[in-house]
């Protein structure tokens, strides 16, 4: 058991909880009845506490991200410290998968069949959730909020029981090539993505907006496998098919040796970045910020070391929030706010669900959601239904400006 497994662990036994602050979800803030005349319970639930399995690359290759599972488990801290979710305590179980997919396996099936969680949620990585997929449908253990924006979360007809929360990697590829499209139409692109289920998502996006002009815009394609320790030889490759644009698809590790590296070879292409790697904290920064100004991505979220939102009562009202609940972490690290986010989503879908805690009606609440929260982006809404498991479909385009991103035109999609 690896040092933060133990950290985690030990974090959920003392019941991990809290109240929605009154300051925070306007959305949340008239709850609809939702008591039953009789209580019902699966696995993982009862009149005192709802077991919530999740898990997070605590360690290996993305760690970066096991930040936004420590969020996730303040948060309920904070919900049970106001009595948690209909006089339930929440009980936070979160278990380091190393961003493994075969490790993810392992640890599912114990949250299933060992602590008999009532749910999944949260759970981050594209190849990692799809690893338990088709188990955790089998078995009818909701699969919610997946930490990830591949399009293989939306498909309820096939995995009625998994349902992602970012938007699509494949509607961000596509905004990014509108942008190519709209501002150097004659651009010669380069493209760098994960070789994974993440990396083939944005490039079917991208390529699928550029249509018949993929051909004569595409000057050269390298992938990556995400353990690689270096993507040194992928740059120089692209570097000499003469691209003026540079579309980097990548988690953390990858996407910041690319804007570092690409800077020490002399190659200044215009840089699109994908959204699973925009953090200024954990990869702008060691890049360079130098280095990064420039680069093009996309945000559904305020970023809160952003200077745009400083004086933002919502991010001002966040940033207490996590310097009680997780004073460890970096309250500008814009992970955190995915976290957080999630864990208010959850908490609203839990609240739905009143007293029929089954997961049958859980699943029912998550399917049907309308709601806004402080520190998503403004004019970006949470909908969903039975027939569409997107819960964003909408990104704003921005641009790094050396010490913060700024906002690029209108909010794309729908």
């Amino acid at each position: 058991m690896s040092r933060t497994d133990n950290v985690v662990i030990r974090r959920r036994r003392s019941m991990l909880a809290g109240a929605l602050g009154a300051a925070g979800l306007m959305a949340l803030s008239a709850w609809p009845s939702a008591a039953m005349a009789q209580k019902k319970y699966d696995a993982g639930a009862s009149d005192t506490e709802i077991r919530i399995g999740n898990t997070m690359p605590y360690s290996g290759p993305a760690s970066a991200y096991g930040t936004i599972g420590k969020t996730m488990a303040g948060y309920f801290d904070k919900v049970n410290a106001g009595g948690g979710i209909n006089g339930r305590k929440i009980r936070f179980i979160s278990l380091d998968d190393a961003y493994s997919p075969p490790k993810t396996v392992e640890q599912t099936r114990q949250l299933v069949e060992q602590e008999e969680v009532l749910l999944i949620a949260g759970a981050l990585g594209t190849p990692t959730n799809a690893a338990v997929q088709k188990y955790l449908n089998m078995k009818k253990i909701p699969q919610l909020f997946v930490d990830s924006g591949s399009s293989r979360w939306a498909d309820p007809k096939n995995f009625p029981w998994t349902m992602g929360m970012l938007p699509t990697y494949t509607t961000e590829g596509a905004i990014y090539a509108q942008h190519i499209l709209e501002t150097n139409p004659n651009a010669r692109i380069a493209v760098l993505y994960q070789n994974d289920d993440l990396g083939k998502d944005y490039l079917r996006g991208f390529m699928g907006k550029l249509g018949d002009k993929a051909a004569a815009r595409i000057a050269a394609q390298a992938s990556f496998e995400v353990s690689a320790p270096t993507i040194d030889s992928q740059l120089v490759s692209l570097k000499a098919s003469g691209a003026d644009t540079l579309v980097l698809i990548a988690t953390p590790k990858a996407a910041a040796q690319a804007i570092r590296r690409s800077a020490e070879m002399g190659w200044k292409p215009v840089r699109y970045l994908s959204s699973t790697a925009n953090s200024v904290d954990t990869v702008l920064q060691p890049a360079g910020l130098d280095n990064a100004t420039g680069v093009y991505s996309a945000t559904y979220i305020r970023v809160p070391s952003d200077p745009m939102w400083k004086d933002s009562k919502e991010v001002a009202d966040y940033k207490a929030w996590i310097r009680k609940y997780n004073p460890a972490a970096n309250p500008d690290e814009s992970y955190n706010v995915t976290g957080y986010y999630i864990a208010q989503v959850l908490e609203h879908t839990l609240r739905r669900a009143g007293d029929n805690l089954t997961r049958e009606n859980v699943l029912k609440q998550a399917a049907n959601l309308d709601l806004t929260l402080p520190m998503l982006y403004p004019g970006v809404r949470i909908r969903t239904t039975p027939d569409d498991y997107v819960a964003i479909k909408q990104m704003q385009l921005i641009r790094f400006n050396g010490e913060g991103f700024e906002p690029i035109g209108p909010i794309r999609g729908q």
